[in-house]
């Protein structure tokens, strides 16, 4: 009877150990069937529309192409202009999920109005170059050449962020100048030196790059001065929180910051 008897154990321990294993591939199943669907509850859609600052238009459009390949099912909708415009349209109640300015300042429109979620953060730095026609033809070397007689110098508004970076580096230097025009944003601006209606502009460094070879740059030291920060936002009454801040954690990540430092922006 012993022979039998073994074989009962033998075959009692395998049923044992199938039914181990079952019940193993049954809880890896359902844990798997867990996370599956935590991923699926997670996973970001929608517009996520984004209010920025003119200067930031070649490297959010990229970023904003990034970020709808990384989440399938998002869009990003941009607006782009003169930060103070942005911020008057936001507090004025436009709706939007992320503000993105060219200056402290332009920020605390919205900051002040309580229509930012949390404290902005700065994401990069801008610095001011003299946009000149190609080949420089008026060789112009210094912000005080801008001053000379007959030559068509375009500004910023001082209301906007360009405008009073470029009015501060002037200040610092007891430098008077009178553009034929103000414009409403550093894009406008940099226009009238590529249609060739003004003869130099001050601009930031990104839009001189991004111009390619439309314009020449001409670097100053006052420019150091006259460093503009760039916070960002998400803001109160965002339709899209969610996708909202895995944008702005795009645009502050090291992926984000290649792209901005790429397109020429200084690091924070």
């Amino acid at each position: 009877m012993p022979r039998p008897r073994h074989r009962a154990l033998r075959a009692a321990g395998a049923g044992a150990a199938a039914l181990l294993a079952l019940s193993a591939c049954s809880s890896s199943s359902d844990s798997g069937s867990s996370a599956a669907g935590s991923d699926a509850s997670d996973r970001l859609t929608g517009e996520v529309t984004v209010f920025a600052a003119a200067s930031l238009e070649e490297s959010f459009t990229t970023l904003g192409k990034e970020f709808e390949k990384q989440h399938p099912g998002t869009k990003v909708t941009f607006s782009f202009g003169g930060s103070d415009s942005l911020a008057a349209s936001i507090t004025g109640g436009a709706p939007a999920d992320v503000f993105a300015a060219a200056s402290p300042r332009t920020m605390a429109i919205v900051t002040d109005a309580g229509d930012a979620s949390g404290t902005p953060t700065t994401f990069v730095r801008n610095q001011l170059e003299i946009a000149t026609l190609p080949g420089n033809p008026d060789r112009i070397s210094s912000l005080e050449d801008l001053t000379e007689s007959g030559l068509k110098v375009v500004l910023c508004d001082e209301s906007v962020p360009c405008g009073a970076a470029a009015q501060k580096a002037l200040d610092a230097s007891r430098l008077k100048l009178t553009p034929v025009s103000y414009e409403q944003d550093v894009k406008s601006a940099l226009t009238k030196v590529e249609l060739k209606e003004a003869d130099a502009a001050l601009v930031y460094k990104t839009d001189v790059r991004a111009a390619g070879d439309k314009v020449e740059g001409v670097g100053f030291p006052e420019s150091a001065d006259a460093i503009n920060d760039y916070p960002i936002a998400l803001l109160r009454d965002a339709p899209n929180a969610e996708a909202a801040k895995a944008f702005i954690d795009l645009v502050k990540s090291a992926e984000g910051q290649k792209v901005l430092t790429g397109a020429g922006f200084l690091a924070p």
